[in-house]
């Protein structure tokens, strides 16, 4: 697959077929390349917590903030929630600061799920109290991002942005609608 058409498929997803199990192997093989991504003076601090059984999956679930933009949409009802989650973590023993050391890895999580027929979104919105009491992660550890992944189940469209709109939204057969700037508007000259 080209790189164009693999980003354009990397798109956030909040819904998937539940009865589609990811395998503790393609978590393993998505953090993977997270190890071979690039980091801030190569000091590699992030950690990965790997989740995959229903069981587990539950307990993360809670401390996600779906899609603040859909007010009147709580997160994926039972049977379209994540079946596997990494949770990106940065170790505070290595370095204070992680920069964008996150990104970068999740981006590469986000594109080798792809590649591999999956989708999911990458969630900063965490109540991390929560998540911290229910997995006893050690303060060491600070909560960086959750990537909830599945297999999608929604459809998403990217569209131009009008009037500076970034809003994304679901039309009424729950399509979920993405506004980019475009091309022209990103390019700055002098």
């Amino acid at each position: 697959m080209e790189l164009r058409d693999l980003v354009l498929r990397t798109r956030s997803y909040r819904r998937f077929n539940e009865s589609h199990r990811i395998s503790y192997k393609t978590l393993e093989n998505l953090v993977g390349l997270a190890r071979l991504s690039a980091s801030a003076a190569n000091r590699q601090p992030l950690k990965y917590i790997l989740y995959n059984s229903e069981v587990d999956c539950n307990r993360v679930f809670p401390a996600v903030i779906w899609a603040a933009y859909l007010k009147d949409w709580n997160g994926p009802v039972q049977g379209e929630r994540p079946t596997g989650y990494i949770i990106i973590l940065g170790d505070k023993s290595i370095s204070e600061g992680f920069g964008v050391d996150p990104g970068i890895t999740a981006q590469s999580i986000m594109l080798g799920a792809t590649e591999a027929g999956l989708g999911g979104c990458m969630i900063a919105s965490i109540r991390r109290d929560i998540l911290r009491d229910e997995l006893k992660i050690p303060e060491r550890f600070e909560i960086l991002l959750i990537l909830a992944l599945g297999k999608p189940i929604e459809n998403v469209i990217i569209e131009e942005m009008k009037d500076g709109d970034v809003k994304y939204w679901r039309d009424p057969q729950g399509n979920h609608h993405v506004p980019k700037r475009s091309l022209e508007e990103l390019i700055f000259k002098l």
